[in-house]
């Protein structure tokens, strides 16, 4: 089947001009889609740019580069930025590329169908004029040889009737007449056909010459738009397809780091950021308050459970107050045998904290002198007075404190060493050429990189010192824990038990005895 719009088409002029023109609309409407297209790319782009940003930590933390999910996720933000900006790129070659050529295509386009269609109406002008040109030379020449006809008629019929001389002159003027009527009879005749030969030649030129022309190029016209319709959707796609390589490495980058988040590493880390060095607290001594309650009155008289009442009251109570005289002895004893007085302590003394607190330094457990301390070295932190050593810390917090504190040294030692290399090699190049420079001038730097050398030795020696002590207490305290451990597991008892089966076995004077070395 043929394609040829001038010969398939010859007669459709005014349909070929209501497609052309839809396809330009077509044409139109994609550029305004791409347009739109890149538009929602570049907000995208800049929402996820936005996203990225509001989540990004503001300043480096260093908790934030110590756990791996911490550092899994700053690596998805900074990849999700990267997508963001190749999100920008697709936006930019949208409109560059695309956009704009469509728009400039559009207004070219809509120029050479507005001149192909303008010599389409002119031939098609043409040919009607001529047409109408024929009508009329055809119509003439009707007219005319109807009027021959006529005039040939009446002088005939004259001609019968001639009998008189004023008749003969009748017939004779009809008889011009007619011949007049048939001279212009044929020069209409001859119009026409010269109008007929002029409009068949046109005819032929304007549906087997023009039309074709001008219906050629008009498809011409709209093959080369249909062909950019598809140079910008393949532009489209492989723009899109450009930054899908760079996207898919983003998205591996994530998968990456998802897989890097170790939790066995970061609940080891959780350990090595918040760990003490400090022992866990022992058993709590048992002491018992009840060992005057079941003092029975028929193992002495009165007087000795009262003079042993006076003595051992100030021993179970160190803290009341010395002025004041003992409770008086109670007029009679109580029902169940039992002195009132060891029933109810006396009220508990006003001296001050410190005077408890040296008590329980000086007769408490381990771990409660431990406690105290750490609890004065609060104290002093509060105060300001931050020591050298970072005592003030736990141990294994201590050593770390310390280690980084000693690789921070050796860095700058490192950085002097280097200075202090430099500047020898100029003085040895300013004593060999001494007109690039005076010697003597290295010597103050010199000097000054020497005692910040030894100022850093020094420094690095006195940490080094606190690092061994810090460490060799940790080994210390680690060699008891785990003997102390097995120790705790083979008496894993009720705590207090034996105490008080031996509290139970022994005589009231030994039960006294023993309930004030508690105290």
């Amino acid at each position: 089947m043929s394609c040829n719009w001038g010969t398939e088409l010859w007669d459709q002029f005014d349909n070929l001009e209501k497609y052309t023109s839809w396809g330009i609309d077509f044409l139109e409407r994609y550029t305004k889609f791409v347009k739109e297209r890149a538009e929602i790319e570049m907000s995208y782009a800049k929402q996820i740019r936005n996203l990225s940003k509001k989540y990004h930590p503001k300043r480096s933390r260093e908790d934030e580069s110590r756990y791996t999910w911490c550092l899994a996720f700053a690596a998805t933000l900074r990849q999700l930025n990267e997508v963001a900006v190749q999100k920008e790129e697709l936006a930019e070659n949208l409109n560059t590329q695309i956009v704009c050529e469509l728009t400039r295509y559009t207004q070219e386009l809509k120029t050479e169908r507005k001149t192909h269609f303008q010599d389409g109406r002119r031939a098609q002008q043409h040919i009607e004029s001529s047409w109408k040109q024929l009508e009329s030379s055809k119509r003439r020449f009707e007219r005319d040889c109807k009027e021959a006809e006529r005039a040939q008629h009446i002088s005939d019929r004259i001609d019968l009737d001639n009998k008189t001389d004023g008749e003969k002159r009748c017939s004779m003027k009809a008889r011009q007449t007619a011949q007049q009527k048939q001279q212009a009879a044929e020069e209409s005749r001859k119009d026409y056909v010269t109008s007929l030969n002029q409009f068949n030649q046109d005819q032929h030129q304007h549906y087997h010459t023009l039309v074709p022309v001008i219906y050629q190029r008009i498809q011409d016209m709209e093959e080369r738009r249909i062909e950019r319709v598809c140079e910008a959707m393949r532009s489209s796609a492989e723009a899109e397809r450009k930054i899908l390589p760079v996207v898919s490495r983003c998205l591996d980058a994530m998968m990456d780091a998802a897989e890097s988040i170790q939790p066995r590493m970061d609940t080891r880390q959780v350990v090595e950021v918040y760990k003490s060095g400090f022992d866990p607290p022992g058993n709590v001594e048992f002491e018992d308050y009840s060992a005057t309650m079941r003092r029975s009155i028929s193992e002495s008289s009165y007087l000795d459970n009262r003079t042993e009442g006076r003595r051992h009251s100030r021993k179970l109570w160190p803290f009341i107050r010395k002025n004041k005289p003992p409770p008086p002895p109670p007029t009679s004893p109580s029902p169940g045998g039992v002195d009132s007085t060891s029933q109810s302590p006396p009220p508990a003394s006003r001296e001050p904290i410190t005077q408890r607190l040296n008590d329980l330094m000086s007769s408490g457990s381990r771990t409660r002198k431990q406690c105290l301390r750490n609890l004065k070295r609060g104290l002093s932190l509060k105060l300001g007075s931050s020591p050298a050593d970072c005592s003030h810390l736990p141990p294994e917090q201590r050593r770390k404190k310390l280690q980084t504190r000693i690789n921070n040294i050796n860095q700058e030692i490192q950085r002097e060493r280097e200075q202090r290399n430099a500047l020898l090699k100029m003085r040895e190049v300013y004593e060999q050429s001494p007109q690039m420079g005076d010697a003597s001038s290295v010597e103050p730097r010199l000097e000054e990189v020497k005692q910040s050398l030894q100022r850093l030795e020094e420094e690095l020696r006195r940490n080094q010192t606190w690092l061994s002590e810090v460490d060799s207490r940790l080994s210390d305290h680690s060699t008891r824990r785990q003997s102390g451990g097995c120790g705790l597991n083979s008496q894993a008892t009720t705590p207090g038990s034996s105490s008080l089966k031996q509290l139970d076995n022994r005589s009231p004077a030994s039960r006294e005895r023993c309930s004030t070395k508690y105290f």
